[in-house]
This record gives C-alpha cells, sequence and structure tokens, in this order.
C-alpha cells in the first residue's frame, strides 16, 4: 500500500526558452517524481514509454523512485516555448504514447493516485471510476483539455467532466482550464461549480498571483513565494501538486499545505529542470520570504 501513486507518461520534452533550448524528460510524473521523492512519503509511478526511452526509468530508479514502466510504442514528444512571460506557453506535439487501461492498475494499492493525463486519450472514464473504487483519486485536469490535431496542441473541453468528476476527491487546475471546464472568468464561482460536480478540494494555481483552493464552502487564499529568479516554469503545477498531497497525506491542514506547495513551486521555478530539494530547505525558503 503506497501512500501515494502517480499515473503519467514520462515525456520527451524540448524546452524552449528566452535564455536558451534544451531537450528533457518531462510531463507530470517525471516532474511531480522528483519533487516527493525527498519528502519521506511512500510512493510509486506508474508511467509508460517506448523502449528507446527507458533511461528515463533507469535515471529516476537510480535517484530510489519505484517505477512501474508500462511498455508503449511511443514516447509523449512535447515541445514547449516559452516566452518572456513564464505563465505563458504555446505547444506541439510529435507523437504519443499508448493510452493507460483499468488493467494495468490493479495490482497496484494506494491511499491516493493522482493522474497526470497530458493528452485527452491518455486515460479514460472507466480507468478514473476503477482507481476511486479503491483511494481517493487527484487529477491535474490540464491533459483532458488538449486535442492534438497535426502535431498542434488544440484547447478543447472535456466532454465526460461531470461524469468523471464526481470521482475526482482533489482537482488541479489553473485559471485559464477552470473557464473552460465551467464557462465562468470568476475563479470563485468556478470553484463553485466544480465543487457543486462533486470535487472535494478545487485547487486553482493562477501563476505568480499565487493559488486559491476550495473546499467544504471555504475558500483558501494561497499567496505566491517571490522566486530568487524566473529560470523555467515547465513542471511548476507538477511541483505544487506534489508538496500539496504531501503535505494533505502526512494530516496537514489545506491553508499550510497550499502554502507549502505554493514555496516548491517558488523554488523550481528558479532553476531549469525537476525540484530537487528536500522539506527542511521548503520550510527554510518559506521562514526567509515571510522574514522579508
Amino acid at each position: 500500500m503506497y501512500d501515494i501513486c502517480c499515473v503519467g507518461h514520462i515525456t520527451l520534452d524540448k524546452v524552449v526558452t528566452t535564455q536558451a533550448v534544451k531537450h528533457m524528460a518531462g510531463g507530470t510524473s517525471f516532474y511531480f517524481s522528483n519533487a516527493i521523492r525527498n519528502m519521506g512519503v511512500n510512493y510509486m509511478l506508474i508511467t509508460a514509454l517506448a523502449e528507446t526511452e527507458i533511461r528515463f526509468v533507469d535515471d529516476l530508479r537510480a535517484k530510489g523512485i519505484k517505477v512501474d514502466a508500462l511498455p508503449s510504442t511511443h514516447t509523449v514528444n512535447f515541445e514547449n516555448i516559452y516566452s518572456e512571460n513564464q505563465d505563458h506557453r504555446t505547444q506541439r506535439v510529435a507523437q504519443k504514447a499508448d493510452p493507460f487501461t483499468p488493467e494495468q492498475l490493479t495490482g497496484t494499492e494506494a491511499k491516493v493516485f493522482h493522474l497526470g493525463p497530458l493528452l485527452a486519450d491518455d486515460m479514460d472514464l472507466t480507468l478514473i471510476k476503477s482507481l476511486a473504487d479503491r483511494a481517493k483519486v487527484s487529477l491535474d485536469v490540464q491533459g483532458y483539455l488538449r486535442e492534438v490535431r497535426d502535431q498542434q496542441v488544440h484547447a478543447i473541453d472535456w466532454p465526460v467532466k461531470k461524469a468523471a468528476l464526481q470521482y475526482i476527491h482533489t482537482l488541479k487546475a489553473n485559471e485559464h482550464e477552470t473557464e473552460v471546464l465551467t464557462g465562468s472568468k470568476n475563479i470563485h464561482e468556478g470553484a463553485k461549480i466544480l465543487a457543486g460536480w462533486g470535487v472535494k478540494e478545487v485547487v486553482i494555481t493562477l501563476g505568480s498571483m499565487g493559488s486559491v483552493i476550495y473546499a467544504d464552502g471555504v475558500f483558501y487564499t494561497i499567496p505566491a513565494f517571490k522566486p530568487t529568479a524566473v529560470i523555467d516554469a515547465t513542471g511548476c503545477g507538477d511541483t505544487y501538486m506534489a508538496g500539496y498531497l504531501y503535505q494533505r497525506t502526512k494530516g496537514a491542514d489545506i491553508q499550510q499545505a497550499g502554502e507549502f506547495a505554493a514555496a516548491m513551486a517558488s523554488i523550481k521555478i528558479a532553476a531549469s529542470g525537476p525540484f530537487v530539494g528536500t522539506e527542511d530547505e521548503v520550510v527554510d525558503f518559506m521562514q526567509v520570504k515571510q522574514a522579508i
């Protein structure tokens, strides 16, 4: 029985920023796994990728991360292009991986399954329902709102959102994704709509403006911590959720978990690649920023 199990594809990413062009592993599962690995939680990753990229799994295992690597015809290949405003990016997808199926996850038990679909057809409703019968399900919704046509990523709505969200305990979305899902530009109204569809904890990230969490009829305002530098925003949302779910699993309240998560994301954005810090480093960062 794991405390947290993340399910999602590792990607082969090309990240283009104003500073550099880099090729690296990526995806929710990659950034989430790296961020949570030093937190002292019983954790496992379930991913799928082609044999040609199995080195990414070997690297994670070398760091002590438990990984169940499922075979896939291809590895997801993303190109992320950032403008000077790190809250904005454009994407292209050169190839897609095989979807996950409920049968592939039957042998794994966890208290929380965190789902990180990258594209709309990565995980279907039957997988969500099967996991919800066994555990709390956390979801980063971004992938369900992405459709690939001619290698270009197009924003779409999630056709089965109302049927699926009743099974989701914790939902992570940014303000744009919240508007797509609910039709509301108002963050608070959107959060209430999502909760009305069954989500227990609605986490809405607002980039450099912080985040808002809605649960049991209460709004929690989570401030952003000022980073020491703004280098690479790729994986910041995944890092945030790693911190949030870790803290909630260990018994922290929502405000505490949100602030810890925000601090992790601020540390991560100051460097290229995944978060590599420890819980003590996050706590120290929070104390220094509060003292300023």
